[in-house]
């Protein structure tokens, strides 16, 4: 199932041997004519990829290819991230080493020939083994198909008839929803349109749902005018008015006079003229099928129009997505479900019998059971997962690395999101926490996210357990939640989850060395030895992100600089550990640094600066004052334990995230605070003085903080 992650890898490698920074890094390195030839074949193979996905799933020998491209991807990726390893690490050179740092630059392994001849040796040999599988593709007969279908959300139109003896198990539902159709409005507001939405994820069975009211003779008594629309991905305004007129005149009574005007030739106001005709005065039912569109204003814009039926008129929506729900309904969503167990054996025994034949075959009715029973809902979310544009589908996967029922915050997904390079570059303005958090709310439109609490900054969510079997079914050759001291760790497996850190002993038994994820999900608590530490490094170089959160090892290894594909790390709340090594500092991948609640820590490793991609800094140390110009391009900052705040700090310019937390001596805040021009949040608690100071219109220090769009200042208790 993992092979369907394959489209968004390879486009993310084709962009990436696209990019300036990587063609010039290329010519300087002498390596520019091999990237180009294997970005060639990159965008052969990537041609058929979607042909392929779509057609793997009962071909066993499409889906040993497909899993042979997909090792070749991985390789080429490490090999790119390598690539862009050596060029951090020339940066930080120039910019920072001392002449003795020069000279051993050019007699080591990173001196520029050193590099051209191995880089050009490793891109031969993976464009070797690619063009190779790439040959093997023509056996399939696989169609050339460029863009990424999924991403739109078209389906076939929908139409308003349904046999009511096909509609098993939704006699409840309808009556709901008939119920609410014929309720007066709100406050008895003769102008209120009211806007039902049903809600659920594609094939629940939304649009029977939808059919099976709108043909009820209830419906039929209470709206003269009916209306069928199925909306889809296009929310032009135009054709919707087209559409509610055409269907205004397909259901109008035969006596009606006949439509003379070819509506696609009329402009917009002639049209919104015609639709107030129609509408005007009339008590009406206007069905919406399958919305996809976010965007209120065109919302609004449609919804103004059509609000000059009769009092009672009623607009009936199916979604998705519980945002639009949200955004378009008058009244609270209809969350549709899944069948009852009962219901869903009437229906697979419809559909596998011919009338009253099930009668004759008990024993097949009981194997239908079973199959009714493992399926329970999986089949509808598959489709949901089938609809999924690539880029979502290996950020859903990595759900299934925590245990069920786990509560989900964004900055945790989307640090492992962005340190496995699954999140979309930004453009100007946005961070990589910004795209991620983009991908949730599109996970949620979708409804794979269930109890969601938006608090500004910070997302908190679940995953229902059937989504989180999907995610499990979906990443099983991929991803690895261990929770059994006997479970063995398959080579091709890339990421790893630990149910409880006495489980870590597994490490010690895996061949695997591609691994790139090693977590403990919150709430697990335990010991992990220095050996654990040493074992990670030397076995697993291509690690993108390590969580070692809770850990009790005194030491880390000066050897933790092999880790140089390392993006995340987190050493949080270790209460045992005094010395960061200063060879973390090579680390010039590493985005994400968390040591904040390693209370006996008593220096920062020197040399922080030389981190050029960190982003996210959270500490506590016991060294009260911070080593000027080591911190440059940071967006987030949690600081604990501080005395005082340097001056230099108002010269993080990007800085959009800035916590302080239990600084108890600490009583300031630097001159230029204002300066901060791209902060957004501030946090600021146990800090009892710099907290009086901050109070909201009061203290000293408002005018630094007042133009800040959140603040968080602790409250203080009254003396």
């Amino acid at each position: 199932m993992a092979e369907s992650f394959l489209f968004s890898i390879v486009e993310s490698l084709i962009a990436k041997l696209a990019s300036r920074a990587f063609e010039e890094a290329s010519q300087v390195l002498g390596v520019y004519d091999h990237l180009k030839e294997f970005k060639e074949t990159l965008s052969l193979v990537k041609a058929v990829l979607l042909d392929a996905d779509q057609k793997q799933e009962h071909n066993h020998e499409l889906q040993e290819w497909l899993r042979q491209i997909k090792r070749v991807f991985y390789d080429a990726e490490d090999l790119l991230d390598e690539f862009e390893c050596e060029t951090l690490r020339k940066q930080v050179v120039k910019a920072h080493g001392t002449t003795k740092d020069k000279v051993a630059h050019f007699f080591s392994n990173s001196n520029p020939l050193v590099i051209r001849y191995r880089m050009a040796q490793q891109i031969k040999d993976v464009s070797k083994r690619l063009d190779k599988v790439a040959a093997d593709r023509h056996k399939f007969d696989l169609q050339i198909i460029h863009v990424d279908r999924r991403v739109v959300h078209r389906r076939e139109m929908t139409h308003s008839h349904v046999t009511d003896s096909d509609v098993i198990g939704r006699e409840h539902e309808k009556g709901e929803i008939i119920q609410l159709l014929m309720e007066q409005n709100p406050n008895d507001d003769h102008k209120s349109l009211s806007v039902i939405p049903i809600v659920g994820m594609g094939g629940l069975g939304k649009t029977t749902l939808a059919k099976f009211v709108f043909n009820d003779k209830r419906i039929d008594e209470c709206f003269p005018l009916k209306m069928w629309v199925c909306v889809s991905d296009d929310f032009d305004i135009k054709q919707l008015i087209i559409k509610i007129i055409n269907s205004s005149n397909d259901l109008a009574p035969a006596n009606a006079p006949p439509l003379q005007q070819n509506l696609n030739t009329l402009d917009l106001e002639q049209l919104q003229n015609q639709l107030r005709n129609k509408l005007a005065g009339q008590r009406f039912l206007l069905v919406l099928d399958d919305v996809w569109n976010e965007d209120r204003v065109k919302w609004v814009e449609l919804r103004n129009l059509i609000q000059v039926g009769a009092a009672g008129s009623k607009i009936l929506v199916t979604t998705r997505s519980q945002i639009i729900a949200s955004m378009m309904g008058t009244v609270p969503s209809h969350i549709l479900e899944g069948l009852s167990p009962e219901d869903s054996l009437s229906l697979f025994v419809k559909w596998a019998f011919k009338e009253e034949e099930e009668k004759k075959y008990p024993h097949l009715v009981n194997i239908g059971r079973e199959i009714v029973k493992r399926c329970d809902i999986l089949p509808a979310l598959k489709l949901s997962y089938d609809l999924m544009p690539s880029y979502l589908r290996q950020c859903f996967a990595l759900f299934s690395l925590y245990p069920k029922d786990y509560d989900f915050t964004n900055f945790e997904v989307t640090s492992l999101w962005g340190a496995l390079g699954l999140l979309i570059s930004p453009k100007k303005n946005r961070t990589l926490e910004d795209v991620g958090n983009q991908y949730i709310y599109e996970l949620l439109s979708r409804s794979f996210l269930q109890d969601f609490a938006d608090g500004g900054n910070v997302y908190a969510f679940k995953i229902h357990d059937l989504v989180h079997d999907l995610a499990l079914l979906v990443a099983k050759d991929e991803c690895l939640h261990i929770n059994s001291h006997f479970q063995n760790i398959p080579e091709n497996v890339r990421h790893l989850s630990f149910a409880k850190n006495d489980l870590l002993d597994n490490l010690f038994k895996t061949k695997s060395v591609a691994m790139r994820t090693i977590l403990i999900p919150d709430g697990t608590t335990g010991v992990y030895s220095e050996t654990l530490v040493n074992t990670c490094v030397s076995k697993f170089k291509y690690l993108r992100f390590l969580d070692l959160s809770d850990s009790t090892c005194e030491t880390l290894p000066y050897s933790i600089a092999k880790l140089k594909h390392l993006r995340y790390f987190n050493i949080s709340y270790n209460q045992n550990i005094k010395r960061l090594p200063n060879s973390i500092c090579k680390l010039q991948h590493l985005q994400v640094l968390k040591f904040d609640g390693c209370t006996k820590l008593e220096a920062l490793p020197i040399g922080l600066k030389k981190m050029i991609s960190l982003r996210h800094l959270a500490i506590t140390t016991r060294q009260f004052v911070l080593p000027d110009n080591e911190i440059a391009n940071l967006s987030s900052l949690a600081i604990l334990n501080l005395e005082m705040l340097p001056e230099w700090l108002t010269s993080l310019t990007n800085l959009k995230i800035f916590g302080i937390s239990y600084c108890l001596e600490l009583s300031s805040l630097p001159d230029n605070f204002h300066h901060l021009t791209a902060l957004e949040i501030l946090e600021i608690e146990g800090c009892p003085a710099l907290c009086r100071k901050c109070q909201p219109r009061v203290g000293e220090y408002w005018p630094k903080i007042s133009h800040i769009k959140r603040l968080e200042i602790e409250e203080l208790e009254e003396e």
